[in-house]
C-alpha cells in the first residue's frame, strides 16, 4: 500500500516523464484490484495529456498560416497605391479573417466535444425523422448550381427500426457535415444520395456523391485532424475538422464512420474532359447499433 501511495504521489508531481504505478495485478486481493485501477487511471491520464498536447500543436500550426498571410497583407496595404492591387489585398484579408473565424469555431467545438458527450445522457433518436428533417432543410435552400439531394429510407420491420440511443444535436451535426462535404465535391446539378438501411442489429446511413472520389491511400487519412484534399480554388474554405469531429461523435455513440469509393457507373468511364474515371464518387457510411 505504501509503494502504491508513493507512486501515486510521484504521478501527481510528474511533469517531464511518465511515472509508473507498481504492478500488483497478479494478486487477487484488494491490493491487486487497486493496483490495476491506478495503472489504468494513470495510463488514461497520460494518453489524455498526449492528446491535448498534440491538439494544441496542430491548432498552433493551423492558426499560424492565415495569420502569416494576414500580417503580410496588412503590412503591404499601406504601401500599395494601385486600386486593383488594394482591392486584391482587401479580398485576401477578408478571406483570412473568415478562415480564422471558421477555424476558431471548429476548434472550440472539437475541444469541448468529449466533455459534452460524457456529461449528457443518451436518449432515443429516430434517425429516419432526423434524416427527413435534414434533407428537407437542404431542399428548401436548393439552388440550380447545387446538386440535387435524394433520400431513400428502406422499409424495415418494427415500430422504430431506425431508432438509436444518442444525442440528436450531435448526430444532426454529423449528417450536416457529411451532406455538405458531399455537396462540395459534387459537380453542379449532380446528385447526392442519402440512404438508410437496417443491417441486422445495426442501422446504416450512407451519403454518396458523384464527385472525383477519394484516393485509396487517403480513405483513412481524410479523418485526420486538419487534413484537407480540395482543389486549390476552394482551399481555406474548410477547417479540415469536419470529418474528424464526425468520426469522434459516431465513435462516442459506439458506432463506426468510414469512407469508400463507389464503382464507376456503366457508360461513364471517362470525365467530361476525357480523363479516365477511377471512381463513381465517394461514399461515407455510418453504422450505429439500433436501440
Amino acid at each position: 500500500m505504501q509503494r502504491l501511495a508513493v507512486a501515486a504521489e510521484r504521478v501527481r508531481h510528474s511533469v517531464k516523464a511518465r511515472a509508473e504505478i507498481p504492478d500488483f495485478t497478479d494478486r487477487s486481493d484488494e491490493i491487486g484490484h487497486l493496483s490495476r485501477a491506478l495503472r489504468d487511471m494513470t495510463s488514461a491520464l497520460y494518453n489524455r495529456i498526449d492528446a491535448i498536447e498534440s491538439f494544441a500543436a496542430d491548432v498552433a500550426h493551423e492558426l499560424k498560416n492565415p495569420l502569416t498571410s494576414l500580417r503580410s497583407a496588412t503590412e503591404t496595404l499601406p504601401l500599395v497605391r494601385d486600386k486593383k492591387s488594394r482591392e486584391r489585398l482587401m479580398d485576401i484579408i477578408q478571406h483570412d479573417v473568415k478562415r480564422l473565424d471558421r477555424l476558431i469555431s471548429d476548434i472550440s467545438d472539437a475541444s469541448r466535444l468529449d466533455a459534452e458527450l460524457a456529461r449528457e445522457d443518451a436518449r432515443p433518436v429516430d434517425l429516419d425523422d432526423l434524416l427527413r428533417a435534414t434533407v428537407s432543410l437542404y431542399r428548401d435552400i436548393h439552388r440550380d448550381d447545387l446538386p440535387e439531394l435524394s433520400l431513400d429510407i428502406d422499409r424495415a420491420p418494427g415500430v422504430y427500426p431506425y431508432r438509436v440511443m444518442g444525442h440528436d444535436s450531435r448526430l444532426h451535426q454529423v449528417m450536416v457535415n457529411l451532406i455538405e462535404n458531399a455537396i462540395s465535391f459534387s459537380p453542379p446539378r449532380g446528385l447526392v444520395t442519402v440512404t438508410a438501411r437496417r443491417r441486422g442489429p445495426e442501422v446504416e446511413v450512407a451519403i454518396e456523391d458523384e464527385g472525383p472520389g477519394i484516393a485509396p491511400e487517403n480513405l483513412e487519412r481524410i479523418f485526420e485532424r486538419f487534413y484537407t484534399d480540395r482543389p486549390h480554388e476552394t482551399f481555406g474554405q474548410n477547417s479540415g475538422l469536419g470529418l474528424n469531429i464526425s468520426r469522434q461523435i459516431i465513435a462516442a455513440h459506439g458506432g463506426r464512420l468510414y469512407a469508400e469509393n463507389r464503382p464507376v457507373p456503366e457508360g461513364k468511364a471517362s470525365t467530361a474532359d476525357g480523363r479516365a474515371r477511377s471512381s463513381g464518387g465517394a461514399r461515407f457510411v455510418i453504422r450505429l447499433k439500433a436501440a
